[in-house]
């Protein structure tokens, strides 16, 4: 109990968000139908339950600082990951680093501007 079960991810344009986390991390996103906002859920393989959502706000701005929870996605290869996310337009927003004895971290931003986490364990790093 108490575990993270539900991600959301707010967006201004919910569809093409939903490809842009396909390309990075292979997950499937369907259309919610009966959710009255634009809403689309994960539809398996992502290893959590989540959705997309339509943001009913303007995208902060991009230095203002983050606004919610950040998660971050245990990658196979970090390196791999990061150059599909910079490939759709990406930003990183703190360089990859070695979280000693357990990790290579990194934060990059969607293309809606919404922060994330990936990192590549390697009880190596240093």
């Amino acid at each position: 109990m108490n575990n993270i079960a539900y991600f959301e991810i707010q967006a201004s344009e919910p569809a093409k968000l939903a490809e842009f986390y396909k390309t990075a991390f292979g997950w499937e996103f369907k259309r919610d139908e009966l959710v009255p906002i634009e809403y689309y859920r994960t539809q398996g393989g992502s290893g959590i339950f989540g959705a997309i959502l339509k943001r009913p706000t303007e995208t902060p701005a991009i230095g203002t600082g983050t606004n919610a929870y950040v998660c971050s996605v245990q990658v196979e290869n970090f390196d791999e990951t990061a150059k599909k996310i910079l490939d759709q337009g990406g930003i990183v927003a703190m360089e990859k680093f070695a979280v000693p004895g357990r990790c290579w971290q990194g934060y990059f931003l969607d293309i809606d501007h919404n922060t994330f986490g990936i990192f590549q364990a390697d009880e190596n790093a240093k």
